[in-house]
């Protein structure tokens, strides 16, 4: 049976803080603020998955009350989830995901987290699609205020 799930995330932007998108560590003035390393990229992703495997949201699994989860990359997270996955028997067909920041440019760092994305997911990055776009300057990731990210995630259950 092939499943599809939906994926949406946001986090503001601040001081003295790594970005961090895809599991890459990106060079900007500020980064992304949250209990994990508030990869939005790669939230979407996992919230994608989880949809299509019935299996509830990324808070469900990795609350922001669990102290143990503080500052976990979401690689990690990518993989804990890619291991239901496999409990459900279900395997990653495909993921496309867009990126939406006014800065900064994003595209040369895609293919380094395609590569991280299907090495955590256990899949090719043949199948990771991921691109990036502006909000054209309007609401709060238009301002700048911070960075957000979508995806769907196509996997074969049986």
């Amino acid at each position: 049976m092939i499943r599809c799930g939906i994926g949406y995330d946001v986090h503001r932007l601040a001081q003295d803080r790594q970005l961090i998108l895809g599991g890459v560590n990106i060079p900007h003035a500020r980064g992304l603020v949250g209990h994990s390393d508030a990869d939005v990229l790669s939230h979407a992703i996992a919230d994608a998955l989880l949809g299509a495997i019935c299996a509830g949201d990324i808070g469900q699994h990795f609350p922001n009350t669990d102290e143990s989860l503080r500052d976990i990359s979401s690689i990690e997270i990518l993989k804990r989830v890619s291991q239901l996955l496999a409990e459900k028997k279900a395997r990653t067909v495909h993921v496309d995901a867009t990126i939406i920041a006014e800065a900064p440019k994003i595209a040369p760092h895609i293919p380094a987290m395609r590569k991280k994305i299907a090495d955590a997911i256990g899949t090719s990055e043949s199948n990771i699609s991921i691109k990036a776009t502006t909000n054209e300057r309007l609401g709060a990731i238009g301002r700048g205020e911070g960075i957000a990210a979508m995806a769907t995630a196509t996997v074969e259950q049986g």
